[in-house]
């Protein structure tokens, strides 16, 4: 079955020319001209990937975005952000806004495509429930609690490697702090500041510095 693209965007010659280019690729597209129209489009069609504006008329890109992540059939469709807006302002308030990631328009088409096919051809390889994740040259094994990396074996402490398989699980998503701290250590448990900081630390030192990539005032996301 084809993979679904919404398009949300007011300027007409931007879903011209990305509909035709994304058709070519096999992809079912479907358009929105106002952040109101996409959301309804959204929730009709339940789109693997959205390309969303930020500069719109009647809701803007990032409050578009803000309602798309409320919507729970939404959860695990990619949302990407391909604006003109290049300030760094802008591209955080599109990662805290739920985005998976922020492209400036200025990129050329066959690069943007290239970009879409990794984004829909890795988050087909990892579910969230997943037993095991193969990303690259890291191996994650869930039922017996093994990782590997470049065939080196680690035998990870129980919360390092549950914030492993969480980044792991979603390379394209920026997990924020609170998410993390809800989903690795559970809202009953009170931790301090800089608990996610030290395990953060201990897991750059196993597999490597580049390993997790920390957006600042935001969380953290595994590259690989």
């Amino acid at each position: 079955m084809s993979k679904k693209i919404l398009l949300i965007d007011d300027e007409l010659d931007i879903l011209e020319i990305l509909s035709y280019n994304l058709e070519k690729e096999g992809y079912d597209i479907y358009t929105a001209t106002n952040g109101n129209e996409g959301i309804e489009k959204a929730k009709e069609i339940i789109p693997d990937l959205i390309l969303l504006d930020v500069m719109m008329p009647e809701k803007d890109g990032i409050e578009t975005c803000q309602e798309l992540r409320k919507v729970k059939e939404l959860q695990k469709t990619l949302i990407v952000f391909l604006s003109a807006r290049s300030e760094e302002f802008s591209q955080l308030a599109g990662f805290q806004a739920g985005a998976n990631d922020y492209i400036v328009k200025l990129i050329k088409p066959k690069i943007l495509i290239s970009k879409v096919n990794a984004l829909l051809q890795l988050t087909s390889q990892v579910s969230d429930n997943a037993k095991l994740i193969e990303i690259g040259d890291l191996v994650i094994d869930k039922d017996n609690f093994r990782v590997s990396k470049s065939g080196q074996q680690f035998l990870l402490p129980k919360k390092e490697f549950d914030l492993l398989y969480l980044l792991a699980s979603n390379t394209e998503k920026v997990f924020k702090r609170e998410e993390i701290l809800e989903k690795v250590w559970g809202n009953d448990v009170i931790v301090g500041e800089r608990t996610i900081d030290v395990h953060i630390r201990r897991l750059r030192e196993k597999l490597g510095i580049n390993t997790i990539q920390t957006l600042k005032g935001i969380g953290y996301k595994l590259i690989v």
